[in-house]
């Protein structure tokens, strides 16, 4: 019996320091996540979805929750969720109030799941349409972190490199 409650007590301990140290994916509303992101210099993700969408379900389910790309959203950006059918809900951004639907159209969102990433300063950086496996996701993720569409690195040679630290920031 005391091998057996120490086996337990040891399993909980290994789980609760587990989670201390890999932070997952918080998803929260829209108007925070702009604030929080600006405040703790962030990028944003928005994911934008369906209650009917079956890709919607399955990105979650297969790529949002795998733990190595949660970990990294948790680490690394503000992760927000918009039903983009949602008529009650409505946010303020940039001087202008939106319904969800009305803010799904502003970002040029016309299929499910569709997911936008925002600079710290609520920028748009790029839309990305459709499901998206977890691995691929994860090299995604980390281009837009490493901020190499800022640098003359293309997506396809972050893929070939693993990095863009060598390119010089474009010239605005």
């Amino acid at each position: 019996m005391k091998r057996w409650m120490m086996i337990v007590i040891s399993s909980l301990l290994l789980v609760f320091v587990q989670n201390l140290v890999a932070s997952d994916a918080e998803w929260i509303d829209f108007e925070s996540g702009i604030e929080k992101a600006a405040k703790e210099n962030k990028h944003s993700l928005i994911d934008f979805y369906t209650d009917w969408c079956h890709w919607c379900k399955v990105m979650d389910e297969k790529t949002f929750q795998e733990k190595s790309v949660s970990s990294y959203l948790g680490d690394r950006f503000i992760t927000v969720r918009i039903d983009a059918e949602n008529e009650k809900k409505s946010v303020h951004f940039k001087g202008k109030t939106y319904t969800y639907p009305e803010l799904t159209r502003a970002f040029g969102v016309t299929g499910f799941p569709s997911l936008a990433f925002l600079n710290h300063e609520s920028e748009l950086v790029t839309v990305i349409p459709g499901y998206i496996p977890a691995e691929e996701f994860l090299v995604i993720l980390k281009y837009i972190d490493q901020r190499c569409y800022e640098k003359d690195v293309s997506f396809q040679e972050f893929k070939e490199t693993r990095g863009c630290k060598t390119a010089e920031p474009k010239k605005k």
